[in-house]
């Protein structure tokens, strides 16, 4: 059982270094690179501040968005949260929190806001479509947009420029024009619940450093991975073990009821072999992984946490 396990183990950080080496392979192909520019261009620099995040609004109230917002209250942020399911609305409500009946009201009542989606087209729509996000046109109310979705690195710096070129409703100190970052997460449930997540961001250094003790009121490391787009999502498999019974917190102990669904892993997969086709390269681990969660999700199990792929080597007792 061990030997199983730790296999689990290193196929999962076999498939997360072929998604970053994809997705920074992507990103460095789209670029042409210009003598001496990296080392000596200079530009002015912009000192935020993070001191004005104090309003906070939260966009996805899934098993890990919820979890995220419980820790930035517990950390003493005035939050307003949003979401498709009135159900999970009302139970934020129950508690006091503020709730809103669009995104564009979130951004209204908010410095900084966080997406935490399933897919790409949920965070475009969320930001560009009615009542979403960018609903005011140019003029935004939010300094700061971070989304934590695991999403295409296309999707990050097509956003990150459409929000670069608004206005800010209210100039504050440095900030002239509102900031986006992409900062996805490593750690599933477990870590977004106990607040021990780690953030890979993309986007503007500047923006970076001041949203980081926001960013570390959920988790409890950040790291900064350059332009838009370059965030990687990692799987936090030292601490989330797929066999039943051996961790009681974790999903395998719970029929593989919560954590991260099937279905979006098999998502990223996709993601990180598309990326890998358009710089034309080969990754094997991908692929293969790719298949097997296509396969656990035609089996009726993609909204089932993603490490329930052992029962597809193993389909033994749950008890050892």
């Amino acid at each position: 059982m061990i030997v199983i396990s730790c296999f689990h183990r290193n196929v999962l950080k076999e498939i997360t270094m072929a998604m970053c080496r994809a997705r920074a392979l992507f990103s460095f192909s789209k670029c042409k690179p210009k003598l001496f520019s990296p080392l000596f261009h200079f530009s002015p620099i912009r000192r935020f501040s993070s001191s004005q995040f104090e309003s906070v609004g939260f966009i996805g109230l899934g098993n890990m968005g919820s979890r995220m917002v419980h820790n930035l209250i517990k950390a003493g942020y005035k939050v307003a949260v949003h979401d498709i399911n009135c159900n999970v609305l009302k139970k934020f409500s129950d508690m006091g929190v503020s709730t809103k009946e669009t995104p564009f009201e979130v951004a209204e009542a908010s410095d900084v806001v966080i997406t935490m989606l399933p897919s790409s087209s949920h965070v475009f729509d969320v930001f560009t479509g009615p009542n979403g996000l960018l609903q005011g046109g140019n003029l935004l109310r939010p300094l700061l947009l971070i989304d934590s979705s695991t999403i295409d690195p296309q999707t990050s710096r097509k956003l990150s420029v459409t929000v670069s070129k608004c206005i800010l409703k209210e100039k504050k100190d440095h900030w002239a024009n509102p900031v986006m970052l992409d900062a996805p997460v490593s750690g599933g449930v477990l870590a977004a619940e106990a607040g021990t997540l780690s953030f890979m961001v993309g986007g503007s250094e500047e923006a970076y450093l001041a949203a980081k003790p926001l960013l570390l009121s959920m988790g409890k490391n950040t790291i900064y991975c350059g332009k838009a787009g370059n965030g990687s999502n990692l799987n936090g498999s030292d601490s989330y073990n797929p066999v039943p019974g051996v961790m009681e917190a974790a999903p395998s102990s719970r029929n593989y009821d919560g954590g991260f669904a099937s279905k979006l892993m098999a998502k990223d997969l996709n993601l990180a072999a598309a990326s890998a086709i358009d710089v034309g390269r080969k990754c094997p681990l991908t692929s293969q992984a790719l298949e097997i969660y296509t396969e656990v999700c035609q089996d009726g199990h993609e909204a089932r946490d993603f490490s329930c792929v052992f029962r597809h080597y193993y389909s033994g007792m749950d008890e050892f």
